[in-house]
Parts: C-alpha cells; structure tokens; sequence
C-alpha cells in the first residue's frame, strides 16, 4: 500500500495487523485450551469451559476482521470503530464489576487478577485504534472534495422531475438554490417550513425557489408536497457532486453534533420537525446561494447545521458573492 493522498499511512496498517495476529493467538489458545489464562493468573477456573471458549472465538473472528481492515483502514473504519469500542467497553466491565459486583443486583463480582488482561487486549490499542478513526474522518473530509468542478459546469448535468437543469432555472430568472441534506433532518424540515412561510416574499421581485438535497428524486417529492412545496424545482445530488462544487464541507462533530445542534434540535423537535432515516451523509453541511445565469450572487455556508438563514434577506442580495460568507 502506498503513501498517497487517498492511502493510509502505513502504521495503520501495521498496527491492524498486529492486533489480527494478537486476536487470532489469543482466540486460538482460548479455545484449544479454555483454562490457560485461570491457570495462569490462579483464579478458579469456568464451570462451563464451552462459554469462555465461545469468548476466545468471537475474538479470533475480530482478528479476522482486523487483518481485512488492514488493506485499506480508511475504507474499513467502521471495522475499527468496533473494536475500539469493545475496548473501551471492556476496561468499563472491569472496573464497575470490581466496584460494585456483589454489591449491585445483577452485577457478579470480578476477581481482580482478571485485571492483566486489560493491558494487552484492551489499553495499548486505544490510541492507536482512536488515531486510525481519525485520520478515516479527516480524510473523508479532504479526499470527497477532489473531483469538484465549478458551479456552472455542474447546474447544466442536474435537471429537476420536469428535466429542466439546474443551470437553465437560473437562466430563466433569479433563483434562491437553497442546499438541504436529506428528508430526515430536522433542521432541512425547520428550513421547508420557514421557505413556505416567507415563500410569497421571497419570489415577489420574480426570484424562485430550488431545493437540493442527498434524497432521491422519488422520496423528496412526497417530502416537498407534506411542506406545500411540491410545486418547486428539486435536485437530487445523493453523490453530494453538487455540494461540492458551491464549497459545501462535510462538517465536522462539533458542527454536525454540537450543543447548538442539540439544542436547537430540541427546539425544532417540539415545534413539530422530528428527526427521520438519515438519507446520505450525515456529515454533509448545508448552504444558501442566490444564483443568476449560473452566477453566484450571494452565498451562505452553514457555520453549523443548527444555523437558521434568513431566506427573504438572503434573496436580497445583489452584490456578487465573493467567497464564503459566514453564518449569521
């Protein structure tokens, strides 16, 4: 594997590997012989030795998944992201069963000499399985924007469900092209709402309306029509090819799953605009552009997913664009 843009340094894979090799003896030995780590450590051993060595298996199977991994880490996080959470998980086990086991209903005391086992199946893998994660979601971030073309180029190959394109609506007048993420996010429902209420505003100096959004073309009509929106121009960009070329990022946690998410994701819950299936990516951050003859007049790119735009104000604009503008 080679150290490109697109290929993930090579101590991922070393590592990955090392953690199959380990996984795979360990299992082994645990099944072949179920009594080597109580004999080892003097603790009694299973009364039904069949149990821990179905334990020894499951751990030889993430072996195997750890050596698949290794050939490309970045494709195969959600691999990593597994084991790394039976890791975190495993210490926690660990230690409430040494607090409160005995002490607890349902909690069974842990002998402590079960503890030697934490060092080398779980603690020395966390950094390295958390840095493998990562780098998988900086690069996720980097690697899905090297294809992007320009906005124009990209308008004239996306046409809406009367297979007019993109580019010929904002030919034909002024166009607010208001960038969704999918039928299941609630902040997209909070933005439809507020579309059709400043609908009449926004369109009465002949400006008009485009959705984008990751939902298929099929899925977002019955979404548009459940706003009274059925009537406007929807393009459908799943492979985010759109996105990319107006400069909409993948977001980051912080901007995805951050307190203003939540909160004002509570918020936008209770005035009716539940969260739904994730259609796409989740990560996908959304924007507001007002376009004229494949022009961008004036952009807005969500600092958050939270943001709430001001449409009518945004429809306004007659300056050109001159790069990102921030959130409000």
């Amino acid at each position: 594997m080679s150290d490109t843009a697109n290929t993930a340094p090579k101590w991922m894979s070393r590592w990955l590997i090392a953690a199959a090799i380990y996984n795979i003896a360990w299992g082994a030995l645990t099944v072949l012989y179920p009594n080597w780590l109580f004999d080892l450590t003097g603790m009694e051993p299973p009364a039904y030795p069949f149990i821990w060595q179905c334990v020894g298996m499951i751990v030889g199977v993430y072996g195997v998944g750890y050596w698949a991994a290794a050939f490309d880490p970045y494709r195969h996080w959600p691999i990593v992201l597994v084991g790394f959470l039976g890791k975190i998980f495993g210490p926690m086990g660990y230690v409430s069963g040494l607090l409160l086991g005995g002490k607890v209903p349902g909690i069974n005391a842990v002998p402590p000499e079960f503890g030697v086992t934490l060092l080398t199946n779980d603690l020395i893998w966390w950094v390295p399985f958390f840095l493998m994660l990562f780098g998988a979601f900086r690069h996720a971030q980097r690697g899905s924007y090297a294809d992007a073309t320009d906005p124009a180029s990209a308008m004239s190959e996306f046409t809406d469900a009367e297979g007019v394109t993109l580019l010929e609506r904002t030919n034909r007048s002024k166009t607010l092209v208001v960038f969704l993420r999918h039928s299941g996010c609630t902040f997209c429902k909070e933005a439809l709402a507020d579309l059709k209420a400043k609908r009449s505003q926004i369109e009465s100096d002949g400006t008009r309306i485009a959705l984008v959004s990751m939902t298929p073309q099929d899925q977002a009509m019955a979404w548009l029509d459940s706003y009274g929106l059925a009537d406007v121009p929807h393009f459908a960009d799943p492979e985010r090819r759109l996105y990319r070329s107006f400069g909409l990022i993948r977001g980051t946690l912080s901007q995805t799953f951050g307190l203003k998410s939540w909160t004002r994701g509570l918020a936008a819950t209770l005035q009716g605009h539940a969260v739904g299936k994730l259609v796409g990516d989740g990560f996908q951050m959304p924007g507001v552009f007002l376009v004229e003859r494949g022009e961008i007049i004036h952009a807005y790119r969500h600092e958050s997913v939270a943001d709430r735009p001001d449409y009518e104000a945004i429809a306004c604009e007659t300056s050109p664009a001159s790069g990102a503008a921030s959130a409000a």
